[in-house]
């Protein structure tokens, strides 16, 4: 009996011994980052001589203290910054170029897709871990991102534009009759609304087609074919359709809005997020503030070279509005200094993947050289993070943490770089130059370590 139950406890012991040694191989691994000084995303002040830990795809601990964790790969910073991943709150991953017609024409669905993969890789080893796709892209590109099958940034696609006939979501050949099929249509990276109903549909569809937002372009642009920039498009019963869809899947609307009209109209309506809102005052800055809302702006748009840029220079239409426009939105800078609002990073770029290298460069450079190297970070990091966040409980597809700041249960989305940004921005990888720029490496030398969720995808430290 003695014997009978000695050999039951051994088997116990062993079994628990098992489940222990099983426990430890499903622990989640963990870096510790020692010896850096922590930008959070959030206050101008940085950590001083402090430790991050990561456990698995979170940060676990930030401390000014030393840190135990035996079990982890440790990283000694020597004095760099550490910071949260970069965030593009507007770009066009699927959008080659080099011009609508061309894309309109010419391009299949492989020629989008290779693009945006290549988009994708590129803009993590610029150091942007999240994206916002601002119209162009549905969800396969983030399904792929996100099984591993391709290296990119967390991703927030807005799927097809939505606009009127004629307006800036109106990729269509010149001689298309109304209701034809376009490629855009065909491969859901544009589609023309005329109506409440037409609204509704396209608008779920987009969700269907994996967007976590909706985009609607409210006013025209510069370098297009048919619409004036002062464009006024969309009835108030669409833009209300719009925001009414996003509200069913509590997400929200980002809207292409260029004038102080546009701008309120869109407010007032419950749209979440402007984009380029050029003609923005401290009247807007003081509804924005009132309804939660976010801005997003190229500001290449204020560019002393912009009247160079071939797109603009070549096309006569082009070339008129642009200069209509510089004049009507010569207060931005200056408003947005008096009355800030919330402001995210925005390149806007289209075209090829060396040329939106040089493009993110070059618009982290007049980030800096307009508002400072604080509010630059700011709106690259934690404000982004905030932007991401208003897609809601369902459609948000990184729902474990935040994005954007290093803190305790955020996700492990972060750069080690060499430096302060907050006092040599160009740490961050700035370009001096946009058009006649020489090609920019593959990832800026400063940015030692880039890492999304938890994993390595760039380390030259050792």
């Amino acid at each position: 009996m003695i014997r009978r139950l000695a050999c039951a406890a051994m088997s116990v012991a062993l079994s628990f011994s098992a489940v222990s040694v099983q426990a430890q191989d499903d622990a989640p691994a963990q870096t510790l980052f020692t010896n850096v000084h922590v930008f959070d995303g959030v206050n101008e002040a940085r950590i001083e001589n402090a430790s991050v830990l990561v456990e698995g795809n979170l940060i676990k601990s930030v401390s000014t203290e030393a840190i135990d964790a035996p079990n982890a790969t440790v990283i000694d910073g020597e004095g760099r910054t550490l910071a949260p991943g970069f965030i593009e709150n507007h770009a066009h991953l699927m959008l080659p170029g080099p011009t609508i017609p061309a894309m309109e024409s010419n391009s299949t669905w492989e020629d989008l897709a290779i693009h945006g993969t290549k988009m994708a890789e590129m803009y993590l080893m610029q150091g942007f871990t999240t994206v916002r796709d601002a119209g162009g892209a549905n969800g396969g590109l983030r399904r792929a991102i996100d099984a591993g099958q391709i290296p990119g940034p967390r991703f927030y696609p807005s799927a097809a534009f939505l606009g009127s006939r004629g307006g800036h979501a109106d990729f269509a050949s010149f001689t298309s009759p109304p209701g034809a099929e376009t490629n855009f249509s065909r491969l859901n990276l544009a589609q023309q609304v005329d109506s409440v109903d037409e609204m509704n549909k396209y608008a779920r569809n987009n969700f269907r087609m994996g967007a976590t937002q909706l985009k609607f372009m409210q006013s025209g642009g510069v370098v297009s074919a048919f619409d004036p920039w002062q464009l006024l498009a969309g009835s108030p019963e669409e833009l209300e359709a719009i925001v009414r869809v996003a509200n069913e899947y509590e997400s929200y609307v980002m809207a292409h809005s260029y004038r102080k009209k546009t701008i309120m109209n869109a407010l007032n309506a419950g749209v979440k997020s402007i984009e380029h809102g050029f003609m923005f005052d401290c009247e807007i800055s003081a509804l924005m503030n009132e309804k939660g809302a976010y801005i997003t702006t190229n500001l290449t748009a204020f560019d002393p070279n912009l009247f160079d840029v071939p797109a603009v220079r070549d096309v006569p239409s082009s070339l008129a509005k642009a200069k209509s426009a510089t004049q009507a939105f010569g207060g931005y800078i200056k408003n947005m200094n008096e009355c800030p609002a919330k402001r995210g990073f925005h390149t806007d770029c289209v075209g090829s993947v060396d040329a939106c290298n040089i493009q993110i460069a070059y618009e982290k450079k007049l980030n800096n050289d307009f508002f400072g190297p604080f509010a630059s970070l700011v709106a690259m990091t934690s404000t982004g993070g905030e932007i991401a966040a208003l897609s809601g409980p369902f459609m948000n597809p990184y729902r474990d943490g935040k994005i954007g700041v290093i803190e305790e249960g955020a996700y492990a989305d972060i750069l080690l770089i060499d430096g302060n940004p907050l006092e040599d921005f160009s740490v961050v990888g700035t370009g001096d130059q946009w058009f006649g720029a020489d090609p920019r490496p593959e990832s800026p030398e400063t940015i030692r370590i880039i890492m999304k969720d938890g994993v390595v995808y760039k380390n030259t430290l050792n």
